[in-house]
């Protein structure tokens, strides 16, 4: 029997998703009888049948390609169930997932993508999910594909902003992306000897963040390197709910947490301060060599879940092997940093304050 498997990229793009893709339609034309069909645009495609049959040679040659060639779209888990213009995206998703008679659907994505994931499978689809994102807090996985990739690249825009703070006895303060963690700031700003990192885990104390920019220009360092995750809050902020968080976010004059520390530590110090802002980037660009064999590793993987018809799992990694968790336990979940843990330990002896 041919085994029909569908396949959609959704969320934020990062390197490793082609690769990943790859993996699985690769190894699977070894292992089985099958066809390929690509969903377009996510589960937005899934919805309105943007879906069509592939062949292993659009795959073949995509190993080092950034992106993803079926394009992707957000769409929040929240708004799956709700019927707008009479439109019932759960049901459409249903529909033409029979429609186009698929064995399984492999759903390539992050925490959000796991949700969605797992509620198609309460209503009955074959789904796998495979851990893709640059933040690393997937639950359950200790290594998201797309990551290696977006530390490499904040280190190397790091390395570059340290000669120009050297030059200029500047502070630079570079936002790295991370909504929720701080694994990639915390793991760039250990890779780069930084002098601070904020991160959401660990909320700041703005005076704490002012005493010791002093500390190091008193210890006769003429620059300093702070690197500030995009979700990092004050001890204030944390404390707050997320309503009452968001209003406090409208009356910030600057709308992003990397310019209020420059201006923090530009108005309270008088030392010269600039912000950089990588973004995009991190996600962009051809996957390094770890993101490769590590997508690859994990499509097989997926490849072989299909063979043997275990549906309904999250591809994780636990101790450089992949295993096949219950997309359950792992949807709805944030892998956090721990704050008490050996990530931290490092950072904290090597010299890294992290304003608390």
């Amino acid at each position: 029997m041919v085994k029909r498997i569908g396949i959609l990229t959704s969320g934020g793009d990062c390197a490793g998703l082609n690769a990943t893709m790859r993996g699985v339609v690769l190894a699977a034309d070894q292992l089985m009888d099958c066809e390929f069909y690509g969903i377009q645009n996510g589960f937005e495609g899934l919805m309105h049948g943007e879906i069509a049959k592939m062949e292993v040679s659009d795959f073949a040659d995509i190993l080092e390609l950034g992106g993803t060639i079926l394009h992707s779209h957000r769409t929040p888990f929240k708004r799956m169930r709700i019927i707008e213009d009479g439109f019932d995206k759960v049901k459409a998703m249903i529909d033409n997932y029979q429609k186009f008679e698929l064995d399984c659907l492999v759903c390539l994505g992050g925490a959000g993508t796991h949700k969605n994931a797992n509620m198609l499978k309460g209503e009955g689809l074959n789904v796998i999910a495979l851990p893709k994102t640059i933040d690393n807090d997937i639950f359950g996985t200790e290594l998201s594909f797309g990551f290696s990739t977006a530390v490499e690249i904040a280190t190397d825009v790091i390395d570059r902003v340290v000669t120009t703070a050297r030059s200029h006895d500047r502070v630079m303060v570079v936002e790295i992306m991370g909504n929720k963690t701080g694994w990639l700031a915390l793991n760039s700003a250990i890779a780069t000897k930084a002098d601070m990192v904020l991160i959401p885990e660990i909320p700041y104390d703005e005076e704490k963040i002012v005493k010791s920019i002093r500390e190091i220009k008193d210890g006769g360092k003429r620059y300093a390197i702070v690197v500030v995750a995009e979700g990092a809050k004050s001890i204030d902020e944390a404390a707050m709910s997320k309503k009452d968080y968001l209003k406090l976010w409208e009356t910030y004059p600057e709308k992003d947490v990397g310019a209020r520390i420059v201006n923090l530590i530009t108005k309270s110090t008088g030392l010269e301060g600039r912000l950089v802002k990588p973004g995009h980037q991190l996600r962009g660009g051809t996957p390094n060599c770890a993101d490769r064999v590590l997508s690859t590793k994990i499509g097989v993987f997926a490849a072989q879940l299909i063979k043997d018809e275990k549906f309904g799992k999250a591809v994780s990694i636990r101790k450089n092997k992949c295993i096949a968790s219950p997309l359950e336990d792992i949807a709805g979940k944030t892998k956090k940093i721990p704050v008490d843990g050996e990530l931290v330990a490092t950072a904290r002896l090597t010299g890294i304050k992290f304003g608390d």
